[in-house]
């Protein structure tokens, strides 16, 4: 999305866009990207009839051969941070939109289906210039200079140094003091070995949803002759012979070991990882991604059924 675009009329439209697509779905006490309990453990108490056996304290139950549950207190007002890459790689695009403004469209969607219900949000917004932080806040002005903020944020120059997503991400974490939810929005392309460990020790703190974006041309070669290619980081420009189906292969697999090894780096890092294109619906992928976690956390939060395969009378 140009800056020449960036202006309030733009914004609402994207505000409309989003919570009439996702409004009901996503909406709730807390975010729902990242299913949690949203809370913290209270103390232990007797079971009476009618309690949640999901919460079964099963170590006081043990201890005291009596039935125990936990009670929970809630945490209504949830902090979320995003990290948001608006580097020159993110300045890319050959289908829909480009990169940044597909990551952009998900930092709004987080950003518009959280502040009504009271949450704070802030930002790290990494771009050629270096590291900017606007503080977590609430309310919808709050919402609106932040999304302004991070749309405005000028190119970056080839040739320019620019900080990498590790060290982003390891200022974020001397940033955020309360628990709470972080988004990290990136491609991810810089060498996992350098965000990897700062983004482990996130998760061991927060919730971490880590959303990656992508563009097809990034994972295939067209056949269309002969295609200049452009580094925007360093601005090299090289000629790629595209009809030799021998390249385009070898492209085509690198680019898939890539991604797979990106996948990896997220899993063992403990973040919940999210895969957007610009090719594709993202509203709908979005969709997709919170219903499956949805599934999962309630997989999870089920008791087991009774042993042995048999009915219980």
């Amino acid at each position: 999305m140009k800056p020449y675009l960036i202006a309030e009329p733009a914004l609402r439209r994207l505000e409309l866009t989003i919570t009439r697509r996702l409004d009901g779905l996503l909406q709730g006490e807390h975010l729902g990207l990242v299913p949690g309990p949203g809370s913290e453990p209270a103390e232990s108490r007797a079971y009476q009839p009618g309690d949640d056996v999901r919460r079964m304290d099963w170590n006081v139950t043990a201890r005291t051969n009596e039935p125990h549950v936990r009670d929970l207190v809630a945490d209504r007002e949830l902090e979320i941070w995003a990290l948001l890459d608006a580097t020159a790689s993110m300045d890319f695009g050959t289908a829909a939109m480009e990169k940044r403004e597909l990551a952009l469209s998900a930092l709004a969607a987080v950003g518009f289906l959280t502040q009504r219900t009271g949450n704070r949000i802030g930002t790290h917004l990494l771009h050629g210039g270096g590291v900017r932080t606007l503080p977590a806040r609430t309310g919808r002005p709050h919402l609106m200079a932040l999304l302004q903020a991070a749309f405005a944020l000028p190119r970056t120059p080839p040739g320019v140094a620019e900080p990498l997503l590790g060290v982003a991400a390891e200022q974020l974490g001397r940033v955020v003091r309360r628990r709470g939810l972080v988004v990290v929005v990136s491609d991810f392309l810089d060498d996992p070995g350098t965000w990897e460990a700062p983004l482990r020790r996130l998760t061991a703190r927060h919730q971490v949803l880590a959303v990656e974006v992508l563009d097809p041309r990034e994972l295939t070669l067209p056949d269309v002759g002969i295609l200049t290619l452009v580094d925007p980081e360093t601005g090299r420009r090289r000629e790629v012979a595209t009809g030799n189906a021998r390249l385009r292969r070898r492209y085509a697999e690198a680019a898939s070991e890539q991604r797979d090894a990106i996948g990896r780096a997220l899993r063992r890092a403990g973040a919940t990882h999210l895969r957007l294109r610009t090719d594709r619906d993202w509203v709908r992928d979005l969709v997709k991604h919170v219903m499956r976690q949805r599934r999962l956390a309630t997989l999870a939060a089920s008791p087991p059924g009774p042993r042995g395969g048999g009915d219980v009378a």
